[in-house]
Protein backbone atom coordinates (compact mmCIF):
# COMPACT_ATOMS: atom_id res chain seq x y z
CA UNK A 1 0.00 0.00 0.00
CA UNK A 2 1.21 3.90 -0.96
CA UNK A 3 1.93 5.80 1.75
CA UNK A 4 -0.71 8.81 2.83
CA UNK A 5 0.32 11.41 0.17
CA UNK A 6 0.61 9.30 -2.87
CA UNK A 7 -2.98 7.91 -1.84
CA UNK A 8 -4.16 10.97 -1.59
CA UNK A 9 -2.60 12.29 -4.92
CA UNK A 10 -4.55 8.94 -6.46
CA UNK A 11 -7.58 9.14 -4.98
CA UNK A 12 -7.82 12.55 -5.99
CA UNK A 13 -7.06 11.80 -9.54
CA UNK A 14 -9.80 9.06 -9.54
CA UNK A 15 -12.19 11.22 -7.83
CA UNK A 16 -11.68 14.33 -10.68
CA UNK A 17 -12.18 11.04 -12.96
CA UNK A 18 -15.44 10.25 -11.92
CA UNK A 19 -16.51 13.29 -11.20
CA UNK A 20 -16.11 14.65 -14.85
CA UNK A 21 -17.92 11.89 -16.48
CA UNK A 22 -20.72 11.00 -13.80
CA UNK A 23 -21.34 14.48 -13.91
CA UNK A 24 -21.91 14.66 -17.72
CA UNK A 25 -23.73 11.12 -17.47
CA UNK A 26 -26.08 12.12 -14.70
CA UNK A 27 -27.14 15.63 -16.39
CA UNK A 28 -28.15 13.76 -19.73
CA UNK A 29 -30.08 11.44 -17.88
CA UNK A 30 -33.83 12.03 -18.00
CA UNK A 31 -35.29 10.58 -14.67
CA UNK A 32 -38.49 11.32 -13.11
CA UNK A 33 -39.51 10.35 -9.31
CA UNK A 34 -41.13 7.18 -9.00
CA UNK A 35 -44.99 7.37 -7.52
CA UNK A 36 -44.58 4.16 -6.58
CA UNK A 37 -40.86 3.93 -4.95
CA UNK A 38 -39.37 6.58 -3.42
CA UNK A 39 -36.18 5.95 -5.19
CA UNK A 40 -34.42 9.58 -4.48
CA UNK A 41 -34.19 8.55 -0.51
CA UNK A 42 -33.73 5.19 -1.08
CA UNK A 43 -30.47 6.03 -2.84
CA UNK A 44 -28.95 8.93 -0.30
CA UNK A 45 -29.45 6.33 2.17
CA UNK A 46 -27.37 3.63 0.15
CA UNK A 47 -24.68 5.75 -0.32
CA UNK A 48 -24.30 7.08 3.14
CA UNK A 49 -24.27 3.40 4.00
CA UNK A 50 -21.71 2.89 1.87
CA UNK A 51 -19.58 5.52 2.68
CA UNK A 52 -19.27 3.93 6.03
CA UNK A 53 -18.97 0.15 5.15
CA UNK A 54 -17.77 -0.64 1.81
CA UNK A 55 -13.82 0.29 3.09
CA UNK A 56 -13.94 -2.41 5.27
CA UNK A 57 -16.13 -4.69 3.32
CA UNK A 58 -13.75 -4.50 0.31
CA UNK A 59 -10.74 -4.70 2.09
CA UNK A 60 -12.25 -8.08 3.69
CA UNK A 61 -13.15 -9.10 -0.11
CA UNK A 62 -9.96 -8.42 -1.26
CA UNK A 63 -8.52 -10.36 1.18
CA UNK A 64 -9.63 -13.24 -0.04
CA UNK A 65 -9.92 -12.91 -3.91
CA UNK A 66 -7.87 -9.77 -5.59
CA UNK A 67 -9.95 -7.72 -7.26
CA UNK A 68 -8.06 -8.03 -10.55
CA UNK A 69 -9.19 -11.92 -10.00
CA UNK A 70 -13.17 -10.74 -9.40
CA UNK A 71 -13.07 -8.40 -12.41
CA UNK A 72 -11.41 -10.64 -14.81
CA UNK A 73 -13.98 -12.90 -13.47
CA UNK A 74 -17.25 -11.06 -14.57
CA UNK A 75 -16.04 -11.80 -18.75
CA UNK A 76 -18.61 -14.65 -18.84
CA UNK A 77 -22.22 -14.42 -19.05
CA UNK A 78 -24.57 -14.61 -15.76
CA UNK A 79 -22.01 -12.94 -13.50
CA UNK A 80 -22.79 -9.78 -12.03
CA UNK A 81 -19.47 -8.08 -11.64
CA UNK A 82 -20.62 -5.93 -14.80
CA UNK A 83 -20.02 -2.65 -16.05
CA UNK A 84 -23.18 -1.40 -14.24
CA UNK A 85 -21.53 -2.46 -10.92
CA UNK A 86 -18.49 -1.36 -11.49
CA UNK A 87 -19.61 1.93 -12.02
CA UNK A 88 -21.95 2.09 -9.07
CA UNK A 89 -19.37 0.44 -6.37
CA UNK A 90 -16.85 3.46 -6.97
CA UNK A 91 -19.95 6.72 -7.68
CA UNK A 92 -22.33 5.33 -4.71
CA UNK A 93 -19.98 5.34 -2.14
CA UNK A 94 -18.45 8.96 -3.92
CA UNK A 95 -22.13 10.44 -3.52
CA UNK A 96 -22.59 9.19 0.07
CA UNK A 97 -19.20 10.61 0.84
CA UNK A 98 -20.83 14.08 -1.18
CA UNK A 99 -23.38 13.65 1.34
CA UNK A 100 -21.95 13.66 4.33
CA UNK A 101 -19.24 15.62 4.02
CA UNK A 102 -21.30 18.31 2.46
CA UNK A 103 -22.89 18.78 5.48
CA UNK A 104 -20.47 18.14 7.97
CA UNK A 105 -21.14 14.56 9.24
CA UNK A 106 -18.03 13.01 8.48
CA UNK A 107 -14.21 14.34 8.46
CA UNK A 108 -13.28 13.66 4.52
CA UNK A 109 -10.79 10.28 5.00
CA UNK A 110 -7.83 9.33 2.34
CA UNK A 111 -7.32 6.01 3.45
CA UNK A 112 -11.41 4.84 2.72
CA UNK A 113 -11.88 6.81 -0.16
CA UNK A 114 -8.56 5.28 -2.02
CA UNK A 115 -9.56 1.89 -0.84
CA UNK A 116 -12.78 2.22 -2.25
CA UNK A 117 -11.37 3.67 -5.67
CA UNK A 118 -8.28 1.82 -5.51
CA UNK A 119 -10.61 -1.48 -5.54
CA UNK A 120 -12.80 -0.44 -8.20
CA UNK A 121 -9.70 0.80 -10.18
CA UNK A 122 -8.45 -2.67 -10.14
CA UNK A 123 -11.25 -4.92 -10.41
CA UNK A 124 -12.64 -2.30 -13.76
CA UNK A 125 -9.13 -3.03 -15.47
CA UNK A 126 -9.30 -6.88 -15.23
CA UNK A 127 -13.07 -6.07 -16.59
CA UNK A 128 -12.38 -4.13 -19.00
CA UNK A 129 -9.28 -6.10 -20.08
CA UNK A 130 -8.52 -3.47 -23.14
CA UNK A 131 -6.63 -0.71 -21.25
CA UNK A 132 -9.52 1.63 -20.46
CA UNK A 133 -11.68 1.34 -17.04
CA UNK A 134 -15.25 2.39 -18.46
CA UNK A 135 -16.96 2.28 -21.47
CA UNK A 136 -16.93 6.09 -21.59
CA UNK A 137 -13.03 5.95 -22.39
CA UNK A 138 -13.64 3.47 -25.39
CA UNK A 139 -16.63 5.51 -27.25
CA UNK A 140 -19.24 3.89 -25.10
CA UNK A 141 -18.10 0.38 -26.10
CA UNK A 142 -18.17 -2.53 -23.72
CA UNK A 143 -16.44 -6.02 -24.65
CA UNK A 144 -16.38 -8.30 -21.68
CA UNK A 145 -16.72 -11.44 -23.34
CA UNK A 146 -14.23 -12.95 -25.49
CA UNK A 147 -14.30 -14.55 -28.63
CA UNK A 148 -15.14 -17.92 -27.81
CA UNK A 149 -18.55 -17.10 -26.13
CA UNK A 150 -19.33 -14.60 -28.72
CA UNK A 151 -18.82 -17.57 -31.30
CA UNK A 152 -20.94 -19.44 -28.70
CA UNK A 153 -23.78 -16.84 -28.92
CA UNK A 154 -24.05 -16.71 -32.43
CA UNK A 155 -23.99 -20.68 -33.08
CA UNK A 156 -26.91 -20.66 -31.74
CA UNK A 157 -29.22 -18.16 -33.13
CA UNK A 158 -32.13 -18.04 -35.33
CA UNK A 159 -32.75 -15.79 -38.55
CA UNK A 160 -36.17 -13.51 -37.42
CA UNK A 161 -39.04 -12.43 -39.68
CA UNK A 162 -41.87 -10.33 -38.51
CA UNK A 163 -43.36 -12.93 -36.79
CA UNK A 164 -40.70 -13.59 -34.81
CA UNK A 165 -39.68 -9.80 -34.03
CA UNK A 166 -42.82 -9.54 -33.10
CA UNK A 167 -42.33 -12.44 -29.83
CA UNK A 168 -39.04 -11.14 -29.48
CA UNK A 169 -40.40 -7.75 -28.79
CA UNK A 170 -42.86 -9.23 -26.31
CA UNK A 171 -40.26 -11.35 -24.37
CA UNK A 172 -37.77 -8.63 -24.21
CA UNK A 173 -40.33 -6.04 -22.47
CA UNK A 174 -42.31 -8.11 -20.16
CA UNK A 175 -38.52 -8.85 -18.84
CA UNK A 176 -37.19 -5.28 -18.59
CA UNK A 177 -40.46 -4.13 -16.76
CA UNK A 178 -40.25 -7.30 -14.54
CA UNK A 179 -36.98 -6.29 -13.60
CA UNK A 180 -37.02 -3.03 -13.44
CA UNK A 181 -39.67 -3.04 -10.84
CA UNK A 182 -37.91 -6.30 -8.89
CA UNK A 183 -34.73 -3.74 -8.64
CA UNK A 184 -37.45 -1.51 -7.06
CA UNK A 185 -37.33 1.05 -10.26
CA UNK A 186 -33.76 0.57 -10.90
CA UNK A 187 -32.26 -0.75 -14.42
CA UNK A 188 -29.39 -2.79 -13.09
CA UNK A 189 -31.30 -5.83 -13.83
CA UNK A 190 -30.53 -5.85 -17.29
CA UNK A 191 -26.93 -5.15 -18.80
CA UNK A 192 -26.26 -4.79 -22.21
CA UNK A 193 -22.86 -5.26 -23.60
CA UNK A 194 -20.96 -4.36 -27.50
CA UNK A 195 -21.23 -3.70 -30.01
CA UNK A 196 -19.34 -6.47 -31.40
CA UNK A 197 -19.33 -6.09 -35.01
CA UNK A 198 -19.82 -8.98 -37.30
CA UNK A 199 -19.37 -9.42 -40.74
CA UNK A 200 -21.50 -7.76 -43.40
CA UNK A 201 -22.20 -4.67 -41.79
CA UNK A 202 -23.99 -6.52 -39.14
CA UNK A 203 -23.67 -6.04 -35.33
CA UNK A 204 -24.21 -7.90 -32.02
CA UNK A 205 -25.48 -6.87 -28.71
CA UNK A 206 -25.71 -8.83 -25.92
CA UNK A 207 -28.14 -8.33 -23.21
CA UNK A 208 -28.33 -10.20 -19.85
CA UNK A 209 -31.10 -10.61 -17.74
CA UNK A 210 -29.64 -11.21 -14.04
CA UNK A 211 -31.65 -12.72 -10.68
CA UNK A 212 -35.01 -13.22 -12.31
CA UNK A 213 -35.91 -15.96 -10.02
CA UNK A 214 -35.32 -16.01 -6.29
CA UNK A 215 -32.65 -14.21 -4.73
CA UNK A 216 -31.05 -12.59 -2.20
CA UNK A 217 -33.99 -10.14 -2.72
CA UNK A 218 -36.57 -10.38 0.84
CA UNK A 219 -39.16 -9.89 -1.87
CA UNK A 220 -38.15 -12.72 -4.42
CA UNK A 221 -40.15 -15.13 -3.22
CA UNK A 222 -42.66 -13.91 -5.57
CA UNK A 223 -40.52 -15.37 -8.19
CA UNK A 224 -40.86 -18.70 -7.03
CA UNK A 225 -42.35 -20.05 -10.10
CA UNK A 226 -40.01 -18.25 -12.49
CA UNK A 227 -38.12 -20.99 -14.44
CA UNK A 228 -34.85 -19.46 -14.91
CA UNK A 229 -32.28 -17.51 -12.59
CA UNK A 230 -30.32 -15.82 -15.51
CA UNK A 231 -30.85 -15.65 -19.37
CA UNK A 232 -28.56 -14.15 -21.81
CA UNK A 233 -29.73 -12.77 -25.24
CA UNK A 234 -27.61 -12.34 -28.44
CA UNK A 235 -29.43 -10.22 -30.65
CA UNK A 236 -28.17 -9.77 -34.28
CA UNK A 237 -28.61 -5.99 -35.76
CA UNK A 238 -28.29 -4.82 -39.10
CA UNK A 239 -28.30 -0.95 -40.14
CA UNK A 240 -28.50 -0.12 -36.44
CA UNK A 241 -25.22 1.88 -34.96
CA UNK A 242 -25.13 1.13 -31.52
CA UNK A 243 -23.00 2.69 -28.17
CA UNK A 244 -23.58 0.60 -24.72
CA UNK A 245 -22.55 3.47 -21.77
CA UNK A 246 -21.51 2.03 -18.55
CA UNK A 247 -24.76 1.27 -16.67
CA UNK A 248 -25.17 -1.38 -19.14
CA UNK A 249 -28.13 0.44 -21.79
CA UNK A 250 -28.35 0.63 -24.98
CA UNK A 251 -28.17 3.52 -27.38
CA UNK A 252 -29.31 3.01 -30.44
CA UNK A 253 -29.97 5.03 -33.97
CA UNK A 254 -32.07 4.52 -35.39
CA UNK A 255 -34.41 3.71 -31.55
CA UNK A 256 -36.27 0.90 -32.82
CA UNK A 257 -33.24 -1.43 -33.02
CA UNK A 258 -35.78 -4.39 -32.43
CA UNK A 259 -37.29 -3.72 -35.82
CA UNK A 260 -33.89 -4.09 -37.18
CA UNK A 261 -33.01 -7.58 -35.23
CA UNK A 262 -32.17 -10.42 -38.02
CA UNK A 263 -31.15 -13.15 -35.52
CA UNK A 264 -31.69 -13.94 -32.09
CA UNK A 265 -30.45 -16.40 -29.49
CA UNK A 266 -31.86 -17.02 -25.57
CA UNK A 267 -29.69 -18.52 -23.67
CA UNK A 268 -29.69 -19.28 -19.72
CA UNK A 269 -26.32 -20.03 -17.72
CA UNK A 270 -28.10 -22.03 -15.25
CA UNK A 271 -26.39 -25.05 -14.07
CA UNK A 272 -22.71 -26.57 -13.56
CA UNK A 273 -20.37 -23.87 -14.57
CA UNK A 274 -22.28 -21.41 -15.63
CA UNK A 275 -22.12 -22.71 -19.16
CA UNK A 276 -24.62 -21.30 -21.66
CA UNK A 277 -27.13 -23.46 -22.59
CA UNK A 278 -29.93 -22.57 -25.13
CA UNK A 279 -33.61 -21.78 -24.11
CA UNK A 280 -35.61 -23.01 -26.71
CA UNK A 281 -38.84 -20.78 -28.04
CA UNK A 282 -41.27 -23.31 -27.60
CA UNK A 283 -40.53 -22.75 -23.75
CA UNK A 284 -40.89 -18.47 -23.97
CA UNK A 285 -44.36 -18.38 -23.58
CA UNK A 286 -44.13 -20.07 -20.08
CA UNK A 287 -41.43 -18.21 -19.15
CA UNK A 288 -43.48 -15.03 -19.96
CA UNK A 289 -46.56 -16.56 -18.34
CA UNK A 290 -44.36 -17.27 -15.24
CA UNK A 291 -42.92 -13.40 -14.98
CA UNK A 292 -45.50 -11.68 -15.46
CA UNK A 293 -47.38 -13.60 -11.93
CA UNK A 294 -44.23 -12.42 -10.26
CA UNK A 295 -44.70 -9.07 -11.53
CA UNK A 296 -48.11 -8.51 -10.54
CA UNK A 297 -47.83 -10.14 -7.09
CA UNK A 298 -44.83 -8.43 -6.62
CA UNK A 299 -46.23 -4.52 -7.44
CA UNK A 300 -49.20 -6.04 -4.84
CA UNK A 301 -46.62 -6.18 -2.26
CA UNK A 302 -44.54 -3.07 -2.85
CA UNK A 303 -47.87 -1.26 -2.87
CA UNK A 304 -48.88 -2.48 0.59
CA UNK A 305 -45.34 -1.14 2.01
CA UNK A 306 -45.09 1.62 4.12
CA UNK A 307 -42.35 4.70 2.42
CA UNK A 308 -40.08 3.47 4.95
CA UNK A 309 -39.93 -0.26 4.08
CA UNK A 310 -39.34 0.43 0.10
CA UNK A 311 -36.89 2.88 1.09
CA UNK A 312 -35.16 -0.23 3.29
CA UNK A 313 -36.22 -2.51 -0.09
CA UNK A 314 -34.51 0.22 -2.59
CA UNK A 315 -31.54 1.01 -0.03
CA UNK A 316 -30.73 -2.73 0.09
CA UNK A 317 -30.68 -2.97 -3.51
CA UNK A 318 -28.10 -0.15 -4.09
CA UNK A 319 -25.92 -1.23 -1.26
CA UNK A 320 -25.72 -4.66 -2.71
CA UNK A 321 -24.52 -3.63 -5.76
CA UNK A 322 -21.00 -4.91 -3.77
CA UNK A 323 -22.82 -8.15 -3.22
CA UNK A 324 -21.52 -10.10 -6.48
CA UNK A 325 -17.88 -9.48 -6.00
CA UNK A 326 -18.56 -10.55 -2.50
CA UNK A 327 -19.87 -13.50 -4.41
CA UNK A 328 -17.07 -14.58 -6.68
CA UNK A 329 -15.13 -14.55 -3.75
CA UNK A 330 -16.56 -16.84 -1.52
CA UNK A 331 -17.49 -14.38 1.26
CA UNK A 332 -20.89 -13.01 0.71
CA UNK A 333 -22.38 -15.01 3.81
CA UNK A 334 -19.75 -13.90 5.59
CA UNK A 335 -20.38 -9.70 4.93
CA UNK A 336 -23.19 -8.03 6.78
CA UNK A 337 -25.47 -6.62 4.49
CA UNK A 338 -28.56 -5.37 6.82
CA UNK A 339 -29.57 -1.91 5.58
CA UNK A 340 -30.51 0.45 7.23
CA UNK A 341 -27.65 -0.19 9.83
CA UNK A 342 -25.18 2.77 10.50
CA UNK A 343 -27.59 5.48 9.96
CA UNK A 344 -30.60 5.32 11.71
CA UNK A 345 -31.67 8.12 13.65
CA UNK A 346 -31.81 10.93 12.88
CA UNK A 347 -29.62 10.77 9.42
CA UNK A 348 -32.27 8.28 8.54
CA UNK A 349 -35.05 10.51 9.45
CA UNK A 350 -33.59 13.64 7.65
CA UNK A 351 -33.26 11.33 4.55
CA UNK A 352 -36.67 10.16 4.61
CA UNK A 353 -38.88 12.47 2.79
CA UNK A 354 -36.17 13.58 0.41
CA UNK A 355 -37.65 12.95 -3.22
CA UNK A 356 -35.25 14.60 -4.95
CA UNK A 357 -37.24 17.23 -6.88
CA UNK A 358 -35.74 20.24 -8.48
CA UNK A 359 -32.07 18.48 -8.09
CA UNK A 360 -29.72 19.73 -10.59
CA UNK A 361 -25.94 19.16 -11.74
CA UNK A 362 -24.06 22.58 -11.71
CA UNK A 363 -21.73 22.63 -14.76
CA UNK A 364 -19.67 25.14 -13.02
CA UNK A 365 -18.82 23.14 -9.62
CA UNK A 366 -17.21 19.26 -9.88
CA UNK A 367 -19.50 16.72 -9.06
CA UNK A 368 -16.85 15.44 -7.40
CA UNK A 369 -14.61 17.55 -4.81
CA UNK A 370 -10.86 16.87 -3.91
CA UNK A 371 -9.97 15.25 -0.81
CA UNK A 372 -10.29 17.65 1.71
Amino acid sequence: MPDASPRRAQADKLIAYHAEISGVMTAERTALESQLIPVSAYILVAAAEAWYRWPDMMTAIDKVMPAEEIGAAGRRPGVRVNAVHLWSISNIYLTGRKLLTTFGLVEDEVDRTWTVLDFWRRAAAAYRGDGTLQAWDAGLVSHPYGDDVVETLLSGTVPTNDEARSAIKRLNATLVAYLFLLYFDTRVGVGDSGPYPLDSGRTLLVRDFYQLAESDFAWSHVAAGVPYKNLTAALVLEGVDVRVNDWGTSLTEPEDYLDRLVAFGLYTTDGPGGVLRPVNEDEWGGLVAAVRKAQADHYRQVAAMSRRQKIDAGAYVYFSFLRPFAEVAGVADELDWTVPRDIVGPLYDALEPFTGEGATVDADEPYYTPLA
